[in-house]
């Protein structure tokens, strides 16, 4: 009823402080989890199956509220936020991305439909699908059909991208945003995401080595805590758990060239 504002000055630095979490009266996901995100990093979150790392993602724009602790968006508890300003805070790009019957700039500008055109196109440039979005029959004007299945798996991806750019959140979440991706088109999206993180607070939930080294940190999670942190080629050279989880995924255990060190 009295929401505390964010503050202007912040940059998305993100906290878990002791949080505690369980599916109604299932077992509990997060045992009393800490962990920072400083403004303008990207860290990728690890895990088995159950590990904890989804319900990460689900926590910060509150689609479910804490147990116990609490989350906090440059310094303000998310809980006390209007929920409003909390989600245009933060984006999402899905696994499965939704798309609506509706043109491509639509789609595009859906966090604020009164954009310009020229702010669309940058948020296309930006995620790297402006080149297929023009060879469109009516390029940005192009009716896309229910799903977006007229399109490709990966254009559909730079769409979602581009829609998340376009938002300018303080927070960036990507949830398995490159799985359903076809791996020969995979290096396109993961340069795309690249560019739209530079400078931005990111939480990257993935399996693909290539994806998890885009990250500046890797987080590794077990029984809801975080058991391990350092870069992808750090943890693949020194963690055991780590690579375990690697093989679960069926991702080659190897360190990934150009990633962070």
């Amino acid at each position: 009823p009295h929401p505390t504002p964010l503050p202007p000055e912040g940059h998305g630095e993100v906290r878990f402080e002791a949080v505690h979490f369980a599916y109604g009266n299932g077992p509990p996901v997060l045992n009393g989890l800490d962990l920072v995100i400083p403004s303008g990093q990207a860290v990728a979150i690890v895990g088995a199956t159950a590990s904890g790392k989804t319900t990460v993602a689900r926590l910060l724009p509150r689609f479910y509220d804490v147990t116990a602790g609490r989350v906090l968006l440059d310094g303000v508890d998310i809980r006390a936020l209007r929920l409003r300003e909390l989600r245009r805070a933060i984006g999402i790009v899905f696994e499965d991305t939704f798309l609506f019957t509706d043109t491509v700039a639509e789609n595009i500008a859906f966090a604020d439909p009164d954009a310009s055109m020229d702010t669309v196109r940058h948020a296309a440039r930006l995620a790297g699908a402006d080149e297929f979005v023009e060879r469109l029959p009516e390029g940005y004007d192009t009716l896309i059909g229910e799903h977006g299945y007229s399109l490709s798996g990966g254009q559909r991806q730079r769409i979602a991208i581009a829609r998340a750019v376009l938002a300018d959140p303080r927070v960036l979440i990507l949830d398995d945003a490159t799985s359903s991706v076809d791996p020969t088109k995979e290096h396109e999206i993961r340069a795309a995401l690249a560019e739209v993180m530079r400078d931005r607070t990111t939480v990257i939930i993935a399996h693909r080595p290539a994806t998890i080294a885009l990250a500046d940190r890797v987080v590794l999670l077990d029984h809801g805590r975080v058991v391990a942190e350092g870069t992808h080629n750090d943890l693949i050279a020194h963690s055991a758990p780590y690579r375990d989880v690697l093989a679960q995924t069926g991702a080659m255990i190897t360190p990934v060239a150009g990633g962070s060190d």
